[in-house]
């Protein structure tokens, strides 16, 4: 069977500029998906030759976000991986299994997105359990909230 890799991000945003009340409301969790004509999904992609996991995360977040790489604070002991099988359209339909790799990171608050690749995207309120995409999106989220021993 035929092996592929994906590899993204999962973005949170906080802002670091004011303190206060206004700081405290600003910074409830959210963290951010693209728009698929069918779905919400992360920013991610397929890996190139030669490339590492985490480039090729932080290029397909910059390719589908327009954020600037330097602007992510990597939460380096935080990794994803899910490994399953799927029908790949792009490879006519062939049935592969693929690996899934994403990484934890955070944006300012006042992070501007350009859309490149999708419908547009949507910052979604921390709000569990999490009902986005069972196969994916679920269990990372189930992840992360243990990694930052956070529920709502």
């Amino acid at each position: 069977m035929k092996q592929v890799k994906a590899c993204g991000f999962i973005l949170f945003r906080h802002d670091k500029s004011t303190v206060g009340v206004a700081s405290a409301l600003r910074n409830r969790k959210s963290f951010l998906l693209m728009k698929h004509a069918d779905r919400l999904d992360l920013p991610k992609g397929h890996l190139e030759p030669g490339e590492s996991d985490l480039d090729c995360a932080l290029r397909e977040m910059n390719e589908e976000t327009g954020i600037a790489i330097d602007a992510v604070e990597i939460d380096r002991d935080f990794q994803y991986r899910s490994i399953y099988q799927l029908q790949s359209s792009r490879l006519d339909n062939e049935t592969v299994e693929k690996t899934l790799i994403i990484f934890l990171g955070w944006v300012d608050f006042n992070t501007q997105i350009t859309i490149t690749e999708h419908l547009g995207y949507e910052w979604i309120d921390w709000n569990p359990p999490h009902h986005i995409q069972l196969l994916t999106i679920d269990p990372l989220l189930a992840q992360v909230s243990a990694h930052l021993k956070i529920d709502s």
